[in-house]
């Protein structure tokens, strides 16, 4: 009997050591690869609209495959903060200066989905100026494999947590309107 016993435990956890673990490393790796092309994606979505000053559909709906390419589902947040400059100046001998604060105000993701989606047909264009914060942020929302195994056999994770996500934000350096 205690043979048995042994022998059932040393199966149990030869299999664990074979198949588990090796499999909880590689959904780890896989987590990671994802983690990286979508903060790699982020980037370049944020710099892109940064350095041109305009946001358009094309450009959300190219950012939105090349980040759903990783097989994953995400939650992408955008944020406009406007520069709303205050006109009043101020004259110092030969400077002229303005007076008073510049004050932001912000576009959220809502906000600008319905300013770039054409529903009349016609393509839409945010045109941002220089000066304004365009801001990114990305989380997926759908149970990554190396999640569900971490549940399984640590319950660490919850719900609401998530294991991919990427942020990134600027200053946006180019007048999108003029061109």
């Amino acid at each position: 009997m205690g043979d048995t016993l042994i022998t059932v435990i040393a199966i149990v956890l030869a299999a664990v050591l074979m198949f588990v673990f090796p499999l909880m490393t590689m959904s780890d790796r896989t987590d990671d690869v994802s983690q990286l092309a979508v903060e790699t994606a982020t980037t370049e979505f944020v710099d892109d609209v940064r350095s041109t000053g305009k946001l358009s559909m094309d450009k959300y709906s190219r950012f939105v495959e090349d980040i759903s390419a990783t097989g994953n589902s995400y939650d992408v947040q955008m944020e406009a903060q406007i520069l709303d400059e205050n006109p009043g100046k101020k004259t110092t001998q030969a400077e002229s200066t303005k007076i008073g604060e510049n004050v932001y105000y912000t576009m959220y993701t809502s906000q600008i989905m319905d300013t770039i989606n054409p529903s009349s047909g016609a393509t839409k264009t945010l045109a941002l100026k220089e000066g304004d914060i365009f801001s990114t942020s990305v989380k997926n929302t759908n149970s990554t494999l190396s999640q569900q195994l971490k549940n399984f056999f640590y319950s660490v994770t919850g719900n609401d947590t998530y294991t991919i996500a990427a942020e990134h934000a600027g200053i946006v350096t180019a007048n999108g309107a003029g061109n």
